[in-house]
C-alpha cells in the first residue's frame, strides 16, 4: 500500500508562483511513474503533468506547458510541481496519483491518489 500526501496548495494572485509537494510512504514509489492531475469545481478531472522514473522523462498538458515543471527527488521519495505564471484558471484542487499502467495522461492507470491541496488563483 502507497500513501501519498499532497501539500503546497494555497491562495495567490495571478503571475504568482506555488510549489506543490507529493510525499510517499513506501521507497518503492521511486520505480513509479507520478502523475498530477486537478479538479475544478463542476468539473472533470484532468492530466496535468507526468513524470517518469529516472525523472528524464516528463509529460505536460497544453494549458500548463511551459509554465510548469514536473521534478522529482528519489532519495527523498518526492515529487514536485512548480507552478509558475499562475492563471485564475488553474484553480482547482490538486492531486498526485502513482502510475499502475497505462497512458499517463488517463486517471483510471493510476492508482494510488493523495487527499488533494486547494490551489486558489485570484485575479
Amino acid at each position: 500500500q502507497v500513501q501519498l500526501v499532497d501539500s503546497g496548495g494555497g491562495l495567490v494572485q495571478a503571475g504568482g508562483s506555488l510549489r506543490l509537494s507529493c510525499a510517499a510512504s513506501v521507497r518503492t514509489f521511486s520505480i513509479n511513474t507520478v502523475g498530477w492531475f486537478r479538479q475544478a469545481a463542476g468539473k472533470e478531472r484532468e492530466f496535468v503533468a507526468a513524470i517518469g522514473q529516472s525523472g528524464t522523462t516528463t509529460e505536460y498538458a497544453d494549458s500548463v506547458k511551459g509554465r510548469f515543471t514536473i521534478s522529482r527527488d528519489n532519495a527523498k521519495n518526492v515529487v514536485y510541481l512548480q507552478m509558475n505564471y499562475l492563471k485564475p484558471e488553474d484553480t482547482a484542487v490538486y492531486y498526485c496519483a502513482s502510475l499502475r499502467n497505462g497512458q499517463w495522461r488517463n486517471a483510471n492507470a493510476y492508482d494510488y491518489w493523495g487527499q488533494g491541496t486547494q490551489v486558489t488563483v485570484s485575479s
